[in-house]
């Protein structure tokens, strides 16, 4: 019996009827239509018909993960041609093709951080690797699969008790150890559980211990952390196209105020994040880390945090947020950017939080702003 049944990546076997159940699902047909045709226009049964062929046609030529990998492949190359206007990646050579690696990563997007990377890694001759995604994610079945098929796992983090979710957690830190060890598959998991709302980038230490939970009896802290060739990547977006959701709910939480996804929130997240405009975006690649042999998780987590940050590549938006906010950087960080691009960048944010309260709006300009006080503290 394969006990990762639940949560692991689909297999060559299974994608044939993970697909004729997608195609036949009218949650997911209403998801695509609602996405791509907002408004009155999915509510027309002719046009649902159109796009479930369209599906269904596609998904026939769909056998193994690879084809479904290249498909991905296509869309994301998609997205760089049309949202992105310069996209670089440095430290690949850092890396060896046939070696397996735990990247741990900063987290702004909810599948173009790792999506990005694979698709680098792909192109230069690396194999993808598999991407560990949180159930909070999973509430449709559906959602799942989609998932799954590009290679995730899931973290199971909630359940009815403390023992479940126990359970759940070391699953998934069994699963990590078998991928990278017995199957020579690199792992990508973002540094805390979330994205970072606020523009604060830290590695959570509890996200360490459950990674070490199938071998902490066997190996310390610092040896286990050696293995696995933890290689931390610093991902950042001249400008995110879900800053107005994260500060809305940023500022509705400071307030307070419970807040409610709408249906479907998430979905419309990855939508935005896929299809809106992104500007510049680096992706820097650390060399895979060496620990000291007294290192705790909180060491550890401090080191991944610090590199991240030093990785991270400022843009002119983030320079334009701390003028707008009033905080002082001149003199401390180091800018490549004229005032002119810093002033094209001012009025494309002021663009940005014209329809939102004031304290909403400072949520949107930190989330641009602490990258730089943050990257200052590191130093």
């Amino acid at each position: 019996m394969d006990p990762f049944k639940n949560i692991r990546p689909y297999n060559d076997t299974e994608v044939a009827d993970v697909l004729l159940s997608l195609t036949s699902n009218q949650s997911v047909l209403n998801a695509l239509m609602g996405l791509q045709f907002p408004g009155i226009l999915s509510k027309i049964p002719l046009l649902k018909y159109f796009i479930k062929q369209r599906l269904v046609s596609r998904a026939k030529t769909i056998h193994t993960i690879d084809d479904y990998q290249k498909v991905f492949k296509k869309l994301m190359e998609k997205v760089v041609k049309e949202s992105i206007t310069d996209f670089s990646v440095n430290g690949l050579e850092k890396l060896n093709q046939n070696h397996s690696y735990l990247f741990i990563s900063n987290h702004r997007d909810i599948t173009l951080d790792a999506a990005l990377l694979a698709l680098n890694l792909y192109q230069s001759g690396f194999k993808t690797f598999n991407i560990a995604v949180g159930n909070n994610l999973m509430e449709e079945s559906w959602a799942s699969d989609l998932f799954r098929l590009n290679k995730s796992f899931i973290i199971q983090r909630s359940g009815a008790s403390k023992k479940e979710i126990y359970s759940g957690l070391s699953l998934a830190s069994q699963f990590i150890n078998k991928s990278i060890f017995q199957d020579n598959d690199s792992v990508w998991i973002a540094q805390k559980q979330g994205r970072a709302k606020d523009g604060i980038d830290e590695t959570d230490p509890a996200l360490l211990k459950m990674i070490h939970l199938s071998e902490r009896k066997s190996k310390s802290i610092a040896e286990y952390f050696n293995s696995l060739s933890v290689v931390p990547v610093s991902i950042s977006y001249e400008f995110d196209p879900n800053d107005q959701l994260k500060a809305m709910e940023l500022d509705a939480s400071e307030l307070n105020n419970k807040y409610v996804k709408e249906k479907d929130e998430d979905l419309k997240s990855i939508a935005n994040g896929i299809t809106g405009f992104k500007g510049h975006v680096t992706l820097n690649i650390s060399e895979p880390m060496i620990f000291e042999p007294n290192d705790d998780y909180q060491e550890i987590s401090n080191k991944i945090t610090n590199s991240i940050l030093k990785m991270y590549e400022l843009h002119s938006t983030n320079f334009a947020a701390c003028n707008l906010l009033g905080w002082d950087w001149q003199g401390q960080s180091q800018t490549d950017f004229s005032s002119k691009e810093i002033n094209l960048a001012i009025q494309e944010l002021e663009k940005r939080t014209k329809s939102l309260g004031i304290s909403a709006r400072s949520k949107l300009l930190e989330q641009y702003a602490n990258p730089v006080i943050r990257k200052q503290q590191s130093h």
